[in-house]
């Protein structure tokens, strides 16, 4: 899942884990959990903007800065979260205190890749022309627990998401299954891990990968038809530690990073293995603020 799936990583990924105790976390254990539970349960705003290091397009060598916004927010028990091109939303309220609860919402993200040949520096990928902006709408569900390792305020999840593009770009869909470890070290910091893969067709393959004839006599790059399949997977983990004392109210320093790998025709393309490379790495780092 690189971003255009990439800027889900990183910092929005920090972002949008850092509160994600909170809204879920008991109300017995510490001796403050009252007042922790008190402002777990309630309605909650975070927003945040940094810097993404990622890769100049899918399967690039090649790096870049970008700035990266994020949010997310509980209303009446409902929530949204925004992370940078990724748009999704909990239809199912969350009841506070330990215990599962079930995640089930829309999801939309816009990929931009290779949708301006600006940003690229390889003369081969740019050869190969600009790529429209495909919108991709899909839906999600997930399961998650709060109590599970560390404490009664840890967190597990896991859910599965399809989108298809809905704009004419590449017309294809990806299906993403993902798991999610958030860990509260103390009041004023947390750490996570998180991982997931992305299994795109044939569209999707073809879209971004292929080689057409005219293509390869304008990059130098060998022809080449791409099939779908399970495209990568990725790895990550994230942290973030409040600047004004509290994860619940103030400023606070976020950052994470990632590594996936490109697999199959999506590693094996021209695009991948010669103009870039199947390991793309992700890092992010900037600041946030909960209202």
């Amino acid at each position: 899942m690189i971003l255009r799936h990439l800027l889900l990583a990183g910092l929005p990924l920090a972002l949008i884990a850092t509160p994600a105790f909170a809204q879920s976390a008991p109300s017995t254990t510490p001796p403050d959990a009252a007042g922790l539970a008190e402002q777990a349960s309630g309605d909650s705003i975070t927003i945040g903007a940094g810097a993404v290091y990622l890769p100049d397009y899918e399967g690039s060598n090649d790096y870049r800065f970008t700035p990266a916004p994020g949010a997310i927010g509980s209303v009446n028990g409902f929530n949204f979260t925004l992370a940078g091109n990724r748009l999704s939303v909990d239809l199912i309220p969350n009841r506070p205190g330990p215990g599962f609860d079930v995640q089930l919402g829309p999801i939309g993200v816009v990929n931009f890749n290779r949708h301006s040949i600006k940003s690229i520096d390889d003369v081969r990928i740019r050869a190969l022309g600009k790529l429209d902006t495909a919108i991709e709408l899909g839906g999600y569900v997930g399961v998650g627990k709060t109590g599970v390792i560390t404490s009664d305020y840890d967190r597990l999840s896991f859910s599965v998401s399809y989108r298809h593009d809905v704009a004419g770009a590449h017309d294809g869909g990806i299906w993403q299954p993902s798991i999610n470890y958030l860990t509260p070290l103390s009041r004023k910091a947390a750490v996570g891990l998180f991982a997931s893969a992305e299994h795109a067709g044939d569209r999707y393959a073809r879209y971004y990968f292929t080689v057409s004839g005219p293509q390869a006599v304008a990059s130098g790059l060998p022809a080449y038809s791409a099939r779908g399949g399970w495209k990568n997977y990725t790895l990550g983990a994230l942290a973030t530690v409040s600047l004004t004392g509290d994860l619940f109210h103030g400023l606070k320093l976020v950052g994470g990073g990632t590594y996936a790998r490109l697999l199959n025709d999506f590693g094996d393309s021209p695009v991948t293995r010669i103009a870039g490379s199947r390991s793309q790495w992700l890092g992010a780092v900037g600041l946030a603020y909960t209202f």
